[in-house]
């Protein structure tokens, strides 16, 4: 949702331009006329901001779509991860990755069973995985 909210700022910013820009030209001075080689130079770059951010919308949708692969590929799979201990220490425990599922954000986490316990856990806590 934030990509697309960037691509309407983007556009936003272009539609302000061409408003401004026509009450320039509605009120220049007929002795000191707006450079034609600039105001074009301008919406070129306009126009490369929203190619730039439409690019990185499409690339976080595909960088969504792989995680959430790779997060059910860990379905049954042993994995280790480490928690901090009440001393502060960290403790490397493993387990078996039971169910994925998103969070409110759209994050993909894990729920891993490790002997008794029950651990919620990022993509990113996860240091090692076995078959």
């Amino acid at each position: 949702m934030n990509s697309v909210s960037a691509i309407a700022t983007a556009s936003n910013i272009q539609m302000d331009y061409m408003k401004l820009l026509i009450a320039q030209l509605q009120n220049q001075n007929p002795l000191e006329p707006l450079d034609n080689n600039e105001m074009a130079s301008q919406l070129a770059m306009f126009s490369q901001l929203q190619q730039l951010e439409s690019m990185n919308s499409s690339f976080a949708e595909v960088l969504g779509t792989v995680e959430s692969a790779y997060a059910n590929s860990l379905i049954g799979k042993n994995v280790s991860f480490l928690i901090e201990t009440q001393t502060g220490d960290l403790e490397k425990i493993s387990g078996t990755v039971k169910e994925v599922f998103n969070d409110p954000e759209g994050e993909n986490l894990l729920i891993v069973e490790a002997g008794d316990e029950q651990y919620t856990l990022r993509l990113d806590g996860i240091v090692s995985v076995k078959d």
